[in-house]
This record gives C-alpha cells, sequence and structure tokens, in this order.
C-alpha cells in the first residue's frame, strides 16, 4: 500500500481510532460546533471544536462533547487520558489562563494554534503550558508560508503536527506570503524531511480529488474547512449555508479583504492574515466607492434580515475557501468523511497495466 495511505507510527498510537487516510475537520470560529467534531471523530476522522466568541465558551462546548461521546463509537477506541476531539485557539484573541484551564479538565487529544501576535513567544508560551497541564495533547500549528514552518524547526517548543494551509483557504490565511499548496507543500515538505514531524494540507480540498492531490504531496493527512459549513452539524445560519452551496467559480466570486471583519468589528488580527469571503453587495459597494458609514448602516440592517442577509444581494460576511464551486449540497459530516476516504481509496486503487 502507498506510504500516502499509512499513518505515522506516532499518529497511530495518538489516534487510535482514524481510519486511513487521516481526514481532519477544521476548528472554524464558531461554526465548528461540538456536534461536527464529535461526527468527523466517530467517522474515522479527526474533528475540531473551533474557538468560540469568547474563549469562556470552550467550556461549555467541551462539557457538549462529553456528553456525546458517552455513546460514541471514537471514545470507546482511544485511551482514557484523552478525548478524540481537538480545539482550536486564535492566540492573538483567546485568553491563554482560560484556554488551558479548559485543556486541564477536559484533556482533548490536540489543540490546534494559530495568528500570534509574536511568533517568537506566543507558540512557546502557549504549548509549555498545555503540555504541562495535559502531556497527552498534541500541539498542532497551522503555517502558511515557508518562512512561518521554517521557524518552528527552530522552536524551543516544537509541534507534534503542522498543518500547511494554502493560499485557496477560507477564512484567515496568508494576505502577503501565501502561496498555492501545490506549490508551498512540497516546500515545507522538503524543509521537514529530516523533522519527524507530520505534515497535513489545508485550503482548497474539498472532495477525495483534492485529498489524494495532498497525499501525493506527501501530506500525512489532508484537512478540510469550507466543506464541513455544508453540513447539518456546523453551527451556522441557513443564509450562509445556502450561499456556500449556491456560489461557484472560487476565483471570481471569492476575495481577500478585511472590509467585512470591520464592518462586524473584528479586528485585531496579526500582520499578515486576511480573510476570504465571498463577494456580495457590500464589497461591490465597497469597491464602488460608498462610504464605509453608509455601508456599516446598510450591513446592520441586513443583520435584521435574518437568512435574506446572505446571497449575492446580502451584505453579510460569508467566509469561505475557494473551493465553494465544488460543494453542491448540504451532506452529514459523517457522508462527508466516508466518501472522501471512500475517493481516495478508489484513485490510489491498483490498475492494471498500461497498454502503452
Amino acid at each position: 500500500m502507498s506510504r500516502s495511505l499509512r499513518l505515522a507510527t506516532n499518529l497511530a498510537r495518538h489516534y487510535p481510532w482514524v481510519t486511513t487516510p487521516f481526514i481532519v475537520s477544521a476548528p472554524m470560529r464558531v461554526m465548528s460546533s461540538p456536534s461536527l467534531a464529535v461526527a468527523v471523530s466517530n467517522a474515522g476522522g479527526l474533528g475540531f471544536l473551533g474557538p468560540g466568541v469568547k474563549t469562556q465558551d470552550i467550556h461549555k462546548d467541551l462539557e457538549e462533547i462529553s456528553t456525546l461521546l458517552k455513546t460514541n463509537t471514537a471514545s470507546a477506541n482511544t485511551n482514557s487520558e484523552s478525548l478524540p476531539v481537538g480545539v482550536g485557539f486564535q492566540l492573538w484573541s483567546d485568553d491563554v489562563t482560560v484556554g488551558i484551564a479548559a485543556i486541564e479538565r477536559y484533556k482533548p487529544c490536540a489543540a490546534w494554534l494559530y495568528a500570534p501576535h509574536n511568533t517568537d513567544t506566543d507558540y512557546d508560551h502557549w504549548a509549555r503550558q498545555i503540555r504541562r497541564v495535559s502531556p497527552h495533547t498534541h500541539i498542532w500549528i497551522q503555517v502558511g508560508s515557508l518562512a512561518e514552518a521554517t521557524a518552528l524547526l527552530s522552536a524551543s517548543e516544537k509541534p507534534d503536527v503542522v498543518v500547511v494551509q494554502g493560499a485557496e483557504s477560507g477564512g484567515h490565511g496568508r494576505e502577503t506570503d501565501g502561496l498555492g499548496l501545490i506549490t508551498l507543500f512540497p516546500e515545507v515538505a522538503d524543509a521537514y524531511a529530516d523533522s519527524g514531524i507530520p505534515l497535513f494540507a489545508a485550503g482548497g480540498i474539498a472532495d477525495g480529488r483534492g485529498a489524494a492531490a495532498a497525499l501525493c504531496l506527501g501530506a500525512d493527512g489532508v484537512v478540510m474547512g469550507t466543506r464541513f459549513l455544508a453540513t447539518p452539524e456546523a453551527r451556522i445560519s441557513r443564509g450562509y449555508q445556502n450561499e456556500i452551496v449556491r456560489a461557484s467559480d472560487g476565483a471570481a466570486s471569492t476575495t481577500r479583504t478585511f472590509l467585512y471583519n470591520q464592518l462586524r468589528g473584528t479586528v485585531g488580527w496579526p500582520k499578515n492574515y486576511s480573510p476570504r469571503t465571498i463577494i456580495n453587495q457590500s464589497y461591490r459597494d465597497h469597491q464602488a466607492g460608498v462610504p464605509f458609514e453608509e455601508l456599516k448602516r446598510l450591513h446592520d440592517e441586513a443583520l435584521q434580515a435574518g437568512d435574506d442577509g446572505w446571497g449575492p444581494e446580502g451584505r453579510l460576511a460569508t467566509y469561505a475557501g475557494a473551493s465553494i464551486g465544488l460543494i453542491h449540497g448540504v451532506k452529514d459530516a459523517d457522508t462527508i468523511v466516508r466518501e472522501v476516504r471512500e475517493q481516495v481509496l478508489e484513485k490510489f486503487a491498483p490498475v492494471g497495466k498500461s497498454k502503452l
């Protein structure tokens, strides 16, 4: 069997319920709910809980996960020292004291760290604290550039897993130094060749074709975010979800812009990060020169319109990746994981000898 379909020894030991290929749901802020994380892990993948509006929200969400896992097959197949789900933190905005307290109490199997203000100190500080209170919690760190990735190799607290995110990704990615996954990943893999640290691929993956391609690049597993927005388990408004399914041609219908962050009041992201979102009327008006005050007024009116606030003529933020054109309907998270797995295995299935 191809190396791409074999879990690295340390991954297989730490995540014994996972079935190859290793499929992960990204910790999307608020939208990656307890039920989504559990559903993905229960299907033989690894589900991550996303950061909440406030770091304190993690306690309620992890308590819900603990309840859901009492009848969950993933829980039965893991060691009792950790939950078979991960948690995500945006370091620039999350409270380390609150986050560490939650990890100490619930012991998730992984903690995904992302977007620090100071890369030289913040990752090390969080990692040391996590390992102190929960030694079995793996440290996952997301990077979007070769410079970010290579800097981790000299960190005093090296990650257990590195997620390499291509510029096709939704949400907040690298603004000025990001690169497409198919070029970025191999260069990072070359730099990590002797590190022993598993690499996961993210950005633009929405089906088995993209997952198989990432595995061919040398990834130990794949991460999907936008694809899991179109699930009943996602913590998302119906109007938002409908737009994920409707939109296509990500190159033309999405863009990176801080406009929606400013309209929503979610400011403070570190330098070099910007979000990818589906273009709607707010962005078109902004490009046409409509004053921000008017855009803000119209945006806030749209907040009162419920699901009608989204869509091509809508005004609310629809953060999503360039893979939207590959998403044609809402499916259970379990179904998505199993379908992607089957598609990958089909791509890697032995074929007859070429006639050429």
